[in-house]
């Protein structure tokens, strides 16, 4: 329940309408309950039980009173007068006319109401697809390191459509059919309180067969949206690594996989069917035995021949009560599927509820300009149990260009990535201008920094959207002053439409080194005073390169900038050159003077000098 009221809380701020939605739904009631009572007359002057002298009571025209009875003696009387004037042909004519404009009436307000309800099914899941997505983007990269990314596709996608399908669906059977039930059979009392009280001893066995039913399906749906989001996690890996599955003959090891898991999907599925689906069936039988109960009943009353119970009011009784069922097994099959839906509320739900481990202090500030100098002051860091980073300790000045160097694995990037609180740091401080990077704000931090990676992270959309990503109102001529000075105007005009060219998904349609450009070029078009460059160029043929390291020459002017190089002939003009090796740092100084030193640089320029 707790699920199920979190998720309504998305329809907030209901306003009308609710109001509205209740009122729409009463008068829809009303009116389709009077359509039914009106069989009542009309089977009367068809079978002949009516007559202008069994009428007489409702001759004179009623006092207005807000009630049943009002309205009944002000529908006879026009009846009776009609009956007198015109026949029962023309009382038939007046039945029917009365049927027709009360269910126009009727159906105009279910309509009014599946409208609002539409609206406010469409707001709770446009804020509840918006939150989850806000929560995703603001959460830390380590929170994504143990997640499948297919799983929180699915989450986001699947999740949240069973979610629409069936919890916010459900409104409509909560909010409308117990008024429907209620409604009806208030008019059974008035009919036949003996048969109406018969009705109310088998409904509520099939409402508590139904309810055990439905305490077993939330279990069997979680295991069923897990299953969905591995087969999506399946099917992302799938798109992302073709080229390496049919490079290594793996499309039947995939192929696999991925039957195995549609597999366990489709056990899943019908076991949910099987106990989903056994609830219309009972609540049918149960139904059908009431019906047959009635019947019996129903005409052992008119065949005593007491004249309590007539035929057409039998008839009208039998035609309400079935009235009754649909709206009933709509209950029992909503709740079926809010067990469905609240599985996917809860997996939802755990991604929102997700504390980000880095956000703003409360008593964060915003920087406007990186002025001196970044610091990092005894900084620790590990991954889980293992420790990546120990007692780092270095001054990065503004206008610097800092080298960090060494084996794979030693932390380099980790380090980069603590500058702008990708991963905040265990141990030590990092300062930006004497300040701890945590006691400024996330957004103003990370505007004063660019990042080119080796891996080249662009967006399915033009040259020009992806150049300018993240500014607002970009000029193009300053779209294209940066492709120019990242090298990458020429090929960008030759192609077919220029910087409108659409490049892809992840840009496959550009080269390597056109992919790479692009990404400085948006790091230029932004502008920022300090750049984290790592290793972008390692992952370029020779010819590429060239073009690549002119360009980040050009960007890193004027500008302080921490580069990861694996190529070390790139970075021999630094400032400053760190030797990272096990999380410390094992050597530092200029080109010059890490060589004279005879120690770990020196080979690794030795090492790379014998392999070219």
């Amino acid at each position: 329940m707790k699920t199920y009221l979190r998720i309504l809380s998305y329809a907030r701020p209901w306003g009308l309408n609710l109001p509205l939605y209740i009122l729409y739904t009463i008068i829809y009631v009303v009116f389709g309950v009077m359509n039914i009572g009106l069989i009542i007359p009309l089977l009367d002057v068809l079978f002949d039980q009516s007559s202008v002298s069994n009428l007489q009571e409702y001759s004179a025209l009623p006092v207005f009173e807000l009630n049943i009875t009002y309205f009944k003696h002000l529908f006879y009387h026009y009846f009776q007068i009609i009956m007198q004037e015109e026949g029962k042909l023309g009382a038939l004519k007046f039945v029917c006319a009365i049927i027709i404009a009360s269910s126009l009436v009727s159906n105009l307000f279910r309509y009014l109401a599946s409208i609002i309800l539409a609206n406010v099914r469409a707001n709770v899941i446009t804020k509840l697809r918006n939150h989850i997505y806000d929560k995703i983007t603001s959460l830390h990269i380590g929170y994504f390191s143990n997640q499948r990314k297919g799983d929180l596709m699915a989450r986001v996608t699947n999740d949240i459509q069973q979610i629409e399908a069936t919890v916010v669906d459900s409104l409509k059977v909560i909010l409308r059919e117990p008024l429907m039930i209620v409604a009806n059979f208030a008019f059974l009392f008035i009919l036949s309180t003996k048969l109406t009280l018969y009705t109310l001893i088998l409904l509520p066995v099939a409402g508590l067969f139904i309810a055990e039913i439905t305490k077993r399906l939330k279990k069997k749906s979680t295991q069923g949206q897990e299953s969905l989001g591995v087969i999506t996690n399946i099917i992302e890996e799938t798109l992302t690594g073709l080229r390496l599955i049919k490079a290594f003959t793996a499309k039947s090891l995939m192929g696999a996989r991925f039957n195995q898991q549609v597999q366990k999907y489709g056990k899943i599925t019908v076991s949910i069917s099987k106990k989903a689906e056994l609830s219309g069936p009972v609540s049918e039988f149960l139904g059908l035995t009431t019906v047959a109960g009635l019947m019996l009943l129903g005409g052992m009353m008119i065949l005593s021949g007491d004249g309590s119970f007539s035929a057409a009011q039998f008839t009208t009784f039998l035609i309400v009560f079935g009235r009754i069922l649909q709206p009933a097994k709509n209950i029992s099959k909503s709740f079926s599927g809010i067990q469905r839906g609240l599985a996917s509320g809860v997996r939802v739900f755990e991604v929102i509820d997700e504390v980000p481990a880095i956000k703003d202090m409360s008593n964060s500030h915003a920087i406007e300009e990186f002025k001196q100098q970044i610091s990092f002051k005894k900084v620790g860091f590990s991954y889980e149990d293992k420790k990546v980073l120990n007692d780092i300790s270095f001054d990065i000045k503004k206008g610097e260009t800092i080298a960090l160097v060494g084996p794979s694995g030693g932390g380099k990037s980790t380090l980069a990535d603590l500058i702008p609180r990708f991963y905040d740091a265990e141990q030590g401080v990092i300062e930006i201008d004497r300040v701890s990077i945590k006691d400024v704000s996330l957004d103003s931090l990370r505007k004063q920094m660019g990042i080119v990676t080796q891996e080249s992270i662009l967006f399915h959309d033009t040259i020009a959207n992806n150049i300018a990503f993240g500014i607002e109102n970009p000029r193009e001529e300053d779209i294209i002053h940066a492709a120019k000075i990242a090298n990458a105007h020429e090929f960008i005009v030759a192609g077919e439409d220029g910087y409108q060219t659409v490049i892809g998904d992840q840009g496959m349609k550009l080269s390597g080194g056109q992919r790479q450009r692009l990404s400085i070029a948006r790091a230029i078009m932004k502008n920022p005073p300090i750049l984290i460059l790592d290793e972008a160029t390692s992952a370029l043929d020779t010819e590429s390169e060239k073009l690549v390291q002119d360009a980040l020459f050009k960007l890193m002017k004027n500008r302080t900038s921490i580069v990861i190089a694996h190529r070390l002939s790139t970075i021999q003009h630094a400032d400053k050159i760190l030797v990272i090796k096990d999380g410390k740092i094992e050597e530092q100084g200029t080109h010059s003077e890490l060589l004279s030193k005879k120690g770990l640089y020196n080979k690794l320029i030795k090492m790379q000098d014998i392999g070219s």
